[in-house]
């Protein structure tokens, strides 16, 4: 199934037949051939946005070269335009498209780490391409002098820009020396001279701190409408560096400090990006440091920082983008100057828990606004996910700013499969809408939502009117009781939300006589807080003879100092989950709804963390309420994943069947057992969970299993409800 669309198309229908249910994003051709994982630099743009289309330089496996690629945003692939670039299958690139030239920076690759140590190779020539675009036919053509050459090493990384007077700049990293006589990395820059095709001496900038590690990388920006600034790691010293170019004096002229500095602050991911047309000229990097590394270091010490260069005061902030705990690697990020909002895009486990520092997995999004840069706790929204295999890895995409007019594509990599994979990420709140089938019917009512909502939503917030919601995409949910139900759906996506306008549902009795009993509406509350009070408000659409059922789980395991008048225990004794939590279950019987109060309030021995709910019967036989005894079970071993409730009898057709469960957990994903409806599941203080089953006719019914998201100590109880006739 696919769940990222991008906001200009319609949704995509069947071109990706191979998509599977989880993945996120669209998986493309594939790679095999290239030495590298072709998105796989850190601070490099492989994407550029130019005469409406997105494009991109990728690998061709048949020629096993680069060519320049155009996506199909109708079919979400990427044509082949047949254009060169690099003919070097171990060579890597960084793209620039300035309005009227594309420009590649394409090196041979060397990686250098820390365990291993690579000198930069000479005779591997760095290569400049230059094209011009034909915005009427949307072709590209390589210009005459291309390419030419920008040095005579290979490097782990390059990095291009153009400065304001039209010299094109370059930076990279290059490892010398010898295991014998030692290693260096020194940061070098080169120019153009008196044409953007003609290159000057490439230089080590001559500042502070440009011998770094050989794991060390640099990156390079245009901003301010007059400057160039280059951004350096340096693991060393645990300083960011960070060096400026006036664009009107001499190349060799430059001005340098400190953008960050700490232990273990440094490490080489490294990814820069500014609008020229920012008043303020601001630059915006996302850095990741070492912490993960570091001895004192906890899962709240940042993993990635977003740092923002001021020019007016000439220093850095810093905001945590990604903890310890979040796993994040490998960022970069993307400036939408129309709604003032920063895109940051990384790569984190796609499962809980992080094994490694750098582990591939998924591609998740968050941002944050310009001006505020506060990210939000957590991984971030998925954009791009291979459900079958959780290797991606390295998203890229362009220098240039977007906004919701060019949208915005990410590209990443599937290192184990050999694949590409995109998404095309809302730049827009999504439209919610949705269509229910049917509208209309009686008791009970069993009713398939489906959203149809535009513009890329990522979460889905139902309120299907009767006291209960939903988060799943397209839901399915009965109303046992008769009523006019206005159902909203709010949609959801890293720009915004939306609110749908209201449905109705209108729900009409059962036929009279019957003879079963249905369940009506339910209330739930939760405390996250340790308090002693807990209050139930009371249920919609109370009846005469209703019946209530009140369950009340509690963290550890308190006693019950007070219960509200006219409530009456059902379970003989509280369901105690070891000293880790405990259940107490209750029922009260309506005799006038009018007198009824407008909640019930219980009182435990201590405060604690807790999770409640009413849910009220209709049609329940008002003399002798149950039609069958009650059955109770506890697995206070911490390794349970379902919970098997024993078997009961009932003697009235049209009984209805009704049970809950309780854990030591806060949610721990109760699903009904086959056949059942729940009611309602607490989650966020102590779990607890309700629901029933109609039994047309008496007999046994067979042991109850409710299953769970993971392993808890679990508590549950079952009994029948007699029908009034």
């Amino acid at each position: 199934m696919i769940l990222v669309v991008g906001e200009l198309l319609a949704p995509w229908s069947g071109a990706q037949a191979h998509a599977t249910a989880g993945d996120i994003g669209y998986q493309d051709q594939s790679y095999v051939g290239a030495v590298n994982a072709p998105t796989a630099d850190k601070p490099q743009s492989k994407l550029w946005y130019a005469g409406g289309f997105w494009w991109a330089d990728m690998f061709d496996t048949t020629s096993q070269s680069w060519h320049i690629f155009r996506l199909d945003r109708t079919s979400q692939t990427w044509v082949d335009t047949g254009v060169p670039i690099d003919d070097r299958p171990n060579s890597s690139a960084d793209t620039l498209w300035d309005g009227s030239h594309l420009y590649v920076a394409s090196h041979v690759v060397t990686v250098s780490s820390d365990t291993s140590i690579k000198i930069s190779q000479p005779g591997n020539p760095a290569r400049l391409y230059r094209y011009s675009f034909d915005s009427a036919t949307a072709t590209w053509a390589l210009d005459a002098g291309s390419p030419s050459t920008i040095n005579n090493n290979s490097s782990e990384s390059m990095t291009l820009d153009k400065d304001s007077t039209g010299r094109l700049w370059v930076t990279w990293t290059q490892v010398g020396g010898s295991a014998t006589a030692g290693y260096t990395n020194a940061v070098y820059v080169n120019a153009t001279t008196t044409d953007d095709q003609v290159w000057g001496t490439p230089f080590v900038l001559p500042v502070n701190g440009t011998n770094p590690a050989p794991d060390d990388i640099s990156a390079l920006v245009s901003f301010g409408g007059n400057k160039v600034g280059v951004l350096w790691s340096n693991q060393l010293d645990g300083t960011v560096y960070w060096a400026i170019h006036v664009d009107t004096n001499p190349v060799g002229t430059w001005r340098g400090g400190s953008a960050s500095k700490g232990t273990k602050i440094a490490d080489d991911h490294v990814n820069l990006k500014a609008i020229q047309s920012d008043a303020e000229g601001r630059v915006y990097a996302v850095v990741k440091t070492s912490l993960d590394s570091s001895a004192t270091a906890t899962s709240s010490s940042p993993q990635i920082n977003l740092m923002v260069f001021r020019p007016g005061s000439n220093s850095w902030s810093i905001t945590t983008f990604g903890t310890l705990a979040d796993c994040h690697t490998r960022p970069t990020l993307m400036l939408d100057d129309q709604n003032s909002l920063i895109h940051v895009f990384a790569t984190a486990p796609t499962d809980a828990g992080c094994a490694y520092t750098g582990m591939p997995g998924t591609i998740y999004e968050k941002t944050a606004s310009m001006n505020n840069p506060v990210f939000a706790p957590g991984r971030g929204t998925p954009v791009i996910r291979d459900a079958a295999s959780a290797n991606m890895n390295d998203a890229t995409t362009t220098k240039q700013s977007v906004n919701p007019s060019t949208g915005l594509v990410v590209l990443a990599s599937n290192q184990v499969t050999k694949r590409y994979w995109h998404a095309d990420v809302p730049m827009t709140a999504p439209v919610a809408s949705f269509t229910a089938t049917p509208v209309n019917g009686t008791a009970p009512l069993a009713v398939h939502f489906t959203d149809t909502s535009t513009a890329g939503p990522a979460t889905w917030s139902w309120n299907f009117g009767d006291g209960t919601t939903a988060t799943g995409q397209n839901p399915d949910h009965t109303y046992n009781m008769p009523g006019t139900y206005p159902v909203t759906l709010t949609a959801a996506n890293a720009v915004g939300a939306n609110t749908s306008p209201v449905q109705t549902i209108v729900v009409a009795p059962p036929a009279t006589g019957s003879g079963s009993v249905t369940a009506g509406a339910s209330t739930t509350v939760i405390s996250t807080t340790a308090v002693s009070s807990v209050p139930i408000g009371r249920p919609s659409g109370l009846a005469a003879g209703d019946l209530m059922i009140a369950q009340i789980t509690a963290d550890n395991t308190p006693a019950m100092a007070t219960v509200p008048t006219g409530w009456t225990a059902m379970l003989p004794a509280p369901l105690r989950l070891s000293t880790g939590a405990i259940v107490y279950v209750y029922y009260r019987q309506v005799a006038d709804p009018a007198a009824e109060p407008v909640s019930w309030s219980w009182s435990l021995g201590s405060a604690q963390k807790w999770g409640a709910g009413i849910t009220t019967f209709h049609g329940v036989n008002s003399a002798n309420p149950f039609d069958s005894d009650l059955v109770s079970k506890v697995d206070s071993t911490y390794q349970a994943r379902s919970i098997v409730l024993p078997s009961v009898t009932t003697s009235t057709a049209g009984a209805l069947l009704v049970g809950g469960i309780g854990g030591d957990a806060k949610n721990i994903g109760a699903t009904a057992p086959s056949g059942w409806v729940e009611h309602w599941e607490s989650v966020g203080g102590q779990d607890s969970a309700l629901g029933s089953s109609p039994r047309p006719a008496a007999g046994a019914t067979g042991t109850v299993t409710w299953t769970m998201g993971g392993q808890y100590a679990v508590g549950g109880w079952l009994r029948a409800l007699r029908p009034a006739s």
